[in-house]
C-alpha cells in the first residue's frame, strides 16, 4: 500500500473450505484456503493480497463419492495432515470482516472450528451480488470465473478458490465500481441465527 493515509484501507479475509461432504452435522473440514487482503473503504477497490494460508486435515469420517469426485482429495493424500489452527486464528484475527463463495456452507464448517470466525460478519460473494442482474446467467463461481475471464490453477481447491474470489469481487460492474462495494452495501450474514445454526452443527 502506497496511500499516505493508511486509515482509508480496511483489510478483509476471504475464506474456502472443501469438506467429506455436505452436511456440517455429519461431514468434516478435509482443506482450508484464507486469503488477507486489504482494500480501499471509500471505492471498494482491492489493494493488495497480504497473506495466505493453505492447510490439509485428515477426517476421522469417510470422504464421499460425491465429494471427492468435486475437489480429488482423498484419506491416502490427508493421511496425517493437520491444520495450523494458530496461524488460522491468528489471520481471522486481522480481518474486519470475511467473504465467502456460499457463506452458510462455510460458515457451518468453519465455526465450530474458529471463534475467531463467528466473531466477524461474514458476506456471501455468491447471494451478496446480483449477479443475474449484472447480465450473468449463473452466480456459481466456476461459470463467474469463466464469463469474467479469469483463470485458476485448480477448480474446486480451497485456497485456489480464495484467490478466485478476490479477483472476482476486484472486477467492476456495470456501473463501473467493484462487486466489493455492491457486496458491503449489504447485510453480513454472521446475525444471531446464523451463529446458532453452527453452534448446533456442532452439537454433533
Amino acid at each position: 500500500m502506497t496511500d499516505k493515509d493508511l486509515s482509508s484501507y480496511g483489510i478483509a479475509g476471504c475464506i474456502d473450505v472443501e469438506t467429506t461432504g455436505l452436511s456440517p452435522y455429519t461431514n468434516e473440514i478435509i482443506e482450508l484456503g484464507l486469503v488477507l487482503f486489504a482494500f480501499n473503504r471509500q471505492t471498494g477497490k482491492i489493494i493488495e493480497v497480504l497473506e495466505e494460508y493453505t492447510g490439509l486435515r485428515e477426517p476421522v469420517c469417510s470422504i464421499s463419492w460425491g465429494a471427492s469426485r468435486v475437489h480429488g482429495l482423498t484419506k491416502r493424500q490427508l493421511k496425517g495432515k493437520d491444520l495450523d489452527r494458530e496461524k488460522i486464528a491468528s489471520l481471522l484475527r486481522q480481518a474486519e470482516f470475511l467473504v465467502s463463495h456460499n457463506a452458510r456452507f462455510d460458515y457451518a464448517f468453519v465455526a465450530p472450528f474458529f471463534p475467531e470466525a463467528v466473531a466477524k460478519p461474514w458476506y456471501c460473494s455468491m447471494n451478496g451480488v446480483s449477479w443475474r442482474k449484472e447480465g450473468f446467467g449463473s452466480k456459481g463461481l466456476q461459470s463467474l470465473l469463466v464469463d469474467h475471464q479469469i483463470a485458476v490453477a485448480r477448480s474446486h481447491r480451497a485456497l485456489d478458490d480464495a484467490r478466485a474470489v478476490v479477483a472476482l469481487l476486484g472486477r467492476h460492474d456495470r456501473t463501473g465500481k467493484p462487486y466489493l462495494t455492491a457486496l458491503l452495501t449489504g447485510r453480513p450474514l454472521a446475525n444471531k441465527t446464523f451463529r446458532k445454526a453452527a453452534a448446533t452443527a456442532n452439537k454433533k
